[in-house]
């Protein structure tokens, strides 16, 4: 029988890694919005917190934090995920030939149609990770289980679709400027010293409800999946505490696919920031932004402006930011 790799092998890790902390085992968090609530630190966002940073905008540049999507594009097809596949349904010399409107090859000749369509994971390019993408025993964040609010076509709450359009604060932590290099090196761990120290660097201090977004230059090595899923550096447990408690982010995300840095700190759990992040606190994720834009203009606070897909009931969706100056 074929077995998928486990997660870290699928990474690039070595095999001889160190021993992981022992914890109490996790439970997943009570949401102080209520037992019905599905959006967790998204209720930061108020008309209030619009209004404001909307208010601030100066015009200039717009920043594109998206990536491209192309075939042989970094994906975790090393975990058993489908790749990024897009082919043509429609081409021009085929409608002559195949006529699928029934319009006639004079019309087929006249109209040059061209139509395509795609398949992917939903955790592909720039993305934004559902509070229903990972949980702890059964089950996620507020204590919605899989055996009660999980169907055969997704679930039936915290879905993709319950994401509303996000306009907040953005600030961008860029760890790799403060370490001094262009990239953090691989398997590097971000902790709580890291951002601080990039933050004052920066001079900017973070604030409740704001979209956080950590910069480990990964993105250069973009084009080339192989290099940029070999073993990334990451987040830190310890950091990721910084960003959802001490500093009441919203959404935290980074450059790279993975987010967090492996081997996992916490014995019995691989994916620990994500289960902290995700199914504890309630602050949904976002992966491979682009912050290349960002990091050479040195704008590291903005306005941050950004729609997912309504995919219902999905884990996932796909995202196309956009962060704009401020005054």
């Amino acid at each position: 029988m074929q077995t998928r790799p486990f997660l870290p092998l699928a990474l690039g890790l070595a095999l001889s890694l160190p021993a992981a902390v022992a914890e109490t085992p996790a439970t997943v968090g009570t949401s102080p919005w209520g037992p019905g609530d599905q959006l967790g630190a998204l209720n930061l966002m108020t008309e209030r917190s619009r209004a404001s940073i909307l208010s601030r905008i100066t015009g200039g540049t717009v920043y594109d934090l998206s990536v491209e999507y192309f075939i042989g594009m970094p994906g975790w097809h090393a975990a058993g995920d489908p790749r990024y596949q897009i082919w043509m349904t429609h081409t021009p010399r085929g409608t002559v030939n195949d006529d699928p409107l029934q319009v006639g090859e004079a019309a087929n000749r006249h109209v040059s149609y061209s139509g395509s369509a795609v398949s992917m994971y939903t955790h592909t390019g720039t993305h934004i990770d559902a509070l229903n993408h990972f949980g702890l025993d059964g089950e996620i964040y507020n204590h919605f289980s899989a055996d009660a609010h999980l169907g055969d076509t997704g679930w039936q709450v915290t879905g993709a679709e319950t994401i509303p359009p996000i306009v907040a604060r953005g600030v961008m932590i860029d760890v790799a400027a403060f370490k001094g290099v262009d990239m953090l090196p691989a398997g590097y761990r971000v902790i709580r010293a890291d951002l601080e120290g990039a933050l004052a660097r920066q001079g900017v201090e973070l604030q409740a409800g704001d979209v956080v977004l950590i910069r480990t230059g990964r993105m250069a090595l973009y084009e080339d999946a192989r290099r940029y899923m070999d073993n990334p550096p990451g987040l830190g447990l310890e950091a990721a505490r910084f960003l959802a408690e001490d500093s009441r982010a919203m959404i935290v995300g980074a450059d790279n696919l993975s987010f967090e840095v492996f081997p996992s700190e916490i014995d019995g759990n691989y994916v620990p920031v994500h289960t902290y992040l995700l199914a504890q606190m309630g602050v949904p994720i976002m992966e491979l932004v682009n912050l290349e834009g960002l990091a050479e203009a040195r704008r590291y606070e903005f306005a941050f402006i950004g729609g997912s897909l309504k995919l219902r009931g999905a884990d996932a969706a796909p995202m196309r930011p956009i962060a704009l100056p401020i005054q």
